[in-house]
């Protein structure tokens, strides 16, 4: 790599700084990758991360079996790396990388990097079906309801003061205060739209829509979709966007609707952090962001919501990525007749 190239450390998260100048014969091929992605295909940035990752994934264990060239990548040497990867990983995680290296391949054949493709011909692991985690409706009410009164969501919007406020039988600082508003602001949005992590902590102010109680969200391939919240998740933005975030912005802060304590966009991290911590404090089972847009999938289908509704919600490209909630449903529809229909 180019002693003047930081481009490396950011796409690899820090991995290519472990390698010397003799292993990295692949990195400004992959650096040249990840341009054109970002540039040709309108992916986001996180995504393009994760291709280029995969690459340097696969081209590092080449190395290891003594490769220095693309010229002398073969179809076996690849799959030997997919043999190795099969050890280490699940299914699911192979097949998502395979796909990548294919890409990655098959766009250096395509623009003359290379000569042959030697990836064309993998074979791309059936990922396994699973079905995803879910709360029940009980859970995701307690669940609910444990940060609104964290937040003192529930009734009447809370008004932060100025020397501390009792809450829970704790006095809180304003800032504490905030945060739990903002905590609680996030977890019933999450819920409400079943939107991605990425795509909570990439809102805007500009993009909540009040007056229809919708937000505009950007997901994956920069494509934006409106989506609509109850009036439990517009009471919960209300009482963040009127009164916590003003404590907690900073020159920094720009148009981000949720932020971190210093006052910057919030980072994905925290909002897991915050997920799970609620989730325990509520004692529903330990859930991600992530398994929040499952239940909210599910209990739109529950609740009789057509399927495709559901795919223009959740932003799915394709329906058979909704179609897995039908599954979910189907499930607990077994267990609760199991549960009560005494010839069951």
């Amino acid at each position: 790599m180019n002693s003047g190239s930081t481009s490396g450390t950011r796409i690899y998260n820090g991995r290519m700084s472990r390698l010397n100048d003799d292993t990295v014969w692949f990195a400004p091929m992959v650096e040249e990758y990840a341009r054109y992605l970002r540039a040709n295909m309108g992916l986001s940035e996180n995504t393009v991360r994760a291709y280029a990752k995969d690459a340097v994934r696969c081209c590092t264990a080449l190395h290891a079996m003594g490769i220095s060239g693309f010229e002398q990548v073969t179809t076996d040497a690849l799959r030997d790396w997919m043999a190795q990867e099969a050890q280490i990983t699940s299914r699911t995680s192979l097949a998502r990388r395979t796909v990548a290296v294919r890409r990655f391949f098959g766009w250096m054949a395509e623009h003359g990097k290379t000569a042959t493709d030697p990836a064309a011909a993998l074979h791309i692991p059936k990922a396994a079906h699973y079905l995803p985690d879910v709360l029940n409706e009980q859970q995701a009410q307690t669940l609910m309801e444990q940060v609104d009164d964290e937040a003192g969501a529930r009734g009447a919007v809370a008004q932060p003061q100025a020397d501390g406020e009792q809450h829970d039988g704790k006095a809180q600082t304003p800032q504490q205060h905030a945060l739990a508003q903002r905590d609680c602001a996030m977890v019933e949005l999450l819920y409400a739209t079943g939107i991605r992590v990425a795509e909570l902590t990439g809102l805007n102010m500009a993009d909540v829509h009040a007056d229809n109680r919708t937000i505009r969200v950007t997901g994956k391939g920069n494509k934006q979709r409106v989506v609509p919240y109850g009036i439990p998740a517009q009471r919960a933005l209300d009482a963040w966007m009127e009164h916590g975030r003003a404590v907690l912005a900073a020159v920094s802060s720009g148009d981000a609707l949720f932020l971190g304590s210093r006052g910057g966009r919030i980072d994905q991290r925290i909002v897991r952090e915050v997920v799970h911590r609620e989730a325990q404090r509520a004692g529903v089972p330990d859930i991600s962001p992530h398994a929040l847009r499952h239940s909210a999938a599910t209990h739109l289908l529950d609740g009789g919501a057509d399927l495709r509704e559901v795919q223009e919600m959740l932003g799915h490209s394709s329906l058979r990525t909704t179609q897995r909630y039908t599954h979910v449903s189907i499930e607990q529809l077994k267990a609760r007749y199991a549960q009560a229909f005494p010839r069951a």
